[in-house]
C-alpha cells in the first residue's frame, strides 16, 4: 500500500518540464532512465521537444510491462540504435524475453526502431491505418531521420508491423491482460491506447500530451479528437496515465494540456472566423494560458493556423 500511495503522489505531483535539457542520460542513447510508473509498468520518458540529433529521436515515451511471461515493448523507437538501447535497460531490469512491440501510431518514433525488433524475430502490432501510413511514406519518414540523426540512425530501415487490428486486440500474457484499443481519431493515423484494467493505467499514445504543446498536423481532426477523448478516452477511467509525451501523470492533468488546449484553441480561432477575419488573424489568436509549455514558440502559430484552415471547412 505504501509503495502504490508513493507511485500516486509522484505522479499527482508537478515536475518540470525539460525541453531545454539536452539529455537526461548520457549513459544511453535513451533521453532519461526507465521508471518504474506502477509494478511492472516502465516507461522511458522522451524528451518534451521535436526530434533532434542530440535527443537521438527519443522524444516520446518509449514504455514496457513485464508481465511474467515475456516483456511487451509499447513503441519500436524512433531508430535501430535506439530501441537496441531500450532493449539493454530492459535486460538490466528482467531476463524474460521481449514478446510484442506494440507501435502506437505510424509515426517515425513510434516504428522506425522496428527494424530493430524484426531483426530478433518480435511480431509487431499496429493498427490498420498505421500500417498503411508507415508503408505510404515509411521511406520518406527514414531519409529524414537518417538527415537529422546522422551515423545514430545507422541500421535503421522500414520494417512493417506484423499483425493489424481494427477497432481492439486483447492480449493475455502472465498476470497481465493487455487491451491495444483504436478508440477513435485523434492526433494522427492508426492512433492507439494501450489499456490496462486491472492496473487501471492506460499508455495513451499520442491521444494525450503532458507538459508540452500537442503538434497538429495537416490530417489532425482536432474535434475528432475532443469526441474521441470526451466518449471513449476519459470513460476509461484511467487512474495513472502514461502520455504520449511527458512525465507520467493523471487524467486530469493530460486533460487540462491536451483536450482542454484544442478546445480552448478552437474557440479562439471560432472568434476570429465569427468576425469574419482570415489566417493572418487567426496565426495570432492569444494561446498565452500555453505559453509556459515545451514547444509552445515551435508550434503554437502553427497549430492556429491549421486549426482556422480545418474550422473554415466545417
Amino acid at each position: 500500500m505504501k509503495r502504490i500511495a508513493a507511485v500516486f503522489f509522484a505522479l499527482t505531483t508537478p515536475v518540470s518540464a525539460n525541453q531545454a535539457i539536452p539529455d537526461q542520460y548520457p549513459a544511453s542513447l535513451l533521453y532519461s532512465a526507465p521508471i518504474e510508473v506502477v509494478p511492472h509498468v516502465w516507461t522511458s520518458i522522451g524528451q518534451t521537444a521535436p526530434s533532434t540529433y542530440e535527443n537521438a529521436g527519443h522524444n516520446n515515451n518509449l514504455s514496457f510491462i513485464v508481465t511474467g511471461d515475456g516483456v511487451v515493448v509499447v513503441n519500436g523507437g524512433g531508430a535501430a540504435k535506439l530501441a537496441e538501447a531500450l532493449h539493454d535497460e530492459i535486460r538490466r531490469i528482467t531476463d524474460q524475453p521481449v514478446k510484442l512491440v506494440i507501435n502506437e501510431n505510424g509515426q517515425g518514433h513510434a516504428m522506425l526502431g522496428n527494424s530493430y525488433w524484426a531483426g530478433l524475430g518480435v511480431p509487431i502490432l499496429a493498427h490498420d491505418d498505421a500500417h498503411t501510413e508507415f508503408e505510404e511514406r515509411g521511406y520518406d519518414i527514414l531519409d529524414s531521420a537518417k538527415k537529422r540523426l546522422k551515423e545514430r540512425a545507422e541500421g535503421t530501415d522500414v520494417a512493417l508491423p506484423s499483425e493489424t487490428f481494427d477497432e481492439e486486440k486483447t492480449i493475455k500474457m502472465g498476470a497481465f491482460t493487455i487491451k491495444a484499443l483504436h478508440l477513435g481519431p485523434a492526433h494522427s493515423p492508426g492512433d492507439i491506447q494501450v489499456w490496462l484494467p486491472k492496473q487501471r493505467l492506460v499508455i495513451a499514445g499520442d491521444m494525450a500530451f503532458h507538459e508540452r504543446i500537442p503538434p497538429i498536423f495537416e490530417d489532425t481532426n482536432t474535434s475528432g479528437w475532443i469526441e474521441t477523448w470526451d466518449e471513449a478516452f476519459e470513460p476509461l477511467k484511467a487512474l495513472y496515465v502514461i502520455p504520449g509525451h511527458g512525465h507520467p501523470t493523471n487524467m486530469a492533468q493530460v486533460r487540462r494540456y491536451t483536450r482542454d488546449y484544442l478546445v480552448y484553441l478552437r474557440e479562439k480561432v471560432a472568434e476570429v472566423i465569427e468576425a469574419g477575419d482570415g489566417l493572418a488573424e487567426a496565426y495570432y489568436v492569444d494561446q498565452s494560458p500555453y505559453a509556459h509549455m515545451d514547444t509552445f514558440e515551435e508550434l503554437a502559430t502553427r497549430n492556429a493556423g491549421r486549426v482556422f484552415e480545418a474550422m473554415e471547412w466545417e
